[in-house]
């Protein structure tokens, strides 16, 4: 059983099915499927009248977000991650062929933290548009926002990206058909940052908390979690360790833990 355990990743191929020359990847089924739980419980919640946003709304909110998310997160990539090579290779930003090794390669690449600037500059223009309340509309969201989340990691974990450091340890994996074991890092992103947070977030979301508590909640446990699971995460290879033992996504996450911080002294002061 341990054996069969800790060779899972050699059973999963990263292509859910192809169409003549056209693959679809698990993982944009995993990105699909995220945004649609988040709409459901979404709209779950304002058939259980804990919202007064309407469903027209919301949809209208989903769509922005998605399209915030897929680039943000790809600028957020190109930005945080591997700047100098696509000042270089600017077209790659956006082009699926690479012209350098003659072939087509595909998209990939993508920020969390990228995506949630780009998510977030989506509810704000949603909320400018529809004249809604932005601080509102965050705390309505990010109760369900854990659990989408967690299917865009194990998209990750299908794919074989974000692999774990080396471990002796047997709950480490072989990856890539590696000798080694490997953290499932990906995996216990899916659990702590998806599962465990929606838990918390999903049993507050009907407390009477002042107004953009949800959403500090949501940033700061995130952060936290991150910066946790990075010890477990081998670093990315183009970056390595940015400062000491420190990895980018450490970085952003204390930046994103600071500004979680900060909002919630403002909340406070506001009050």
């Amino acid at each position: 059983m341990i054996n069969f355990y800790q060779h899972l990743p050699e059973y999963v191929r990263p292509v859910a099915f192809s169409v003549g020359n056209l693959s679809v990847y698990w993982y944009s089924l995993m990105w699909i499927t995220a945004f649609g739980v988040i709409y459901f419980l979404l709209w779950w919640r304002i058939h259980k009248n804990e919202s007064d946003f309407d469903i027209k709304f919301i949809q209208d909110v989903t769509v922005n977000a998605l399209v915030g998310a897929v680039v943000g997160g790809r600028l957020g990539y190109v930005i945080f991650y591997d700047l100098g090579y696509y000042l270089a290779h600017p077209i790659q930003i956006i082009s699926p062929y690479d012209f350098t090794l003659d072939k087509w390669v595909g998209i990939y690449g993508m920020s969390y933290h990228g995506g949630i600037i780009g998510v977030s500059i989506a509810l704000a223009w949603s909320a400018y548009k529809n004249k809604k309340d932005l601080i509102a509309l965050f705390d309505f969201i990010v109760p369900a926002v854990p659990l989408g989340f967690m299917f865009g990691r194990i998209g990750n974990f299908f794919n074989g990206e974000l692999v774990g450091r080396i471990t002796t340890s047997p709950i480490g994996m072989h990856f890539n058909n590696e000798v080694v074991l490997r953290h499932p890092s990906q995996l216990y992103e899916a659990f702590f940052e998806g599962i465990v947070l929606f838990v918390i977030l999903w049993n507050l979301r009907n407390r009477k908390l002042q107004k953009g508590m949800l959403g500090v909640l949501y940033l700061v446990g995130y952060a936290v979690v991150r910066f946790g699971v990075e010890f477990f995460r081998e670093p990315d290879e183009q970056l390595g360790f940015i400062v000491g033992r420190l990895t980018m996504g450490q970085l952003l996450s204390l930046i994103m833990f600071i500004v979680g911080i900060c909002i919630f002294f403002l909340i406070k002061r506001k009050k």
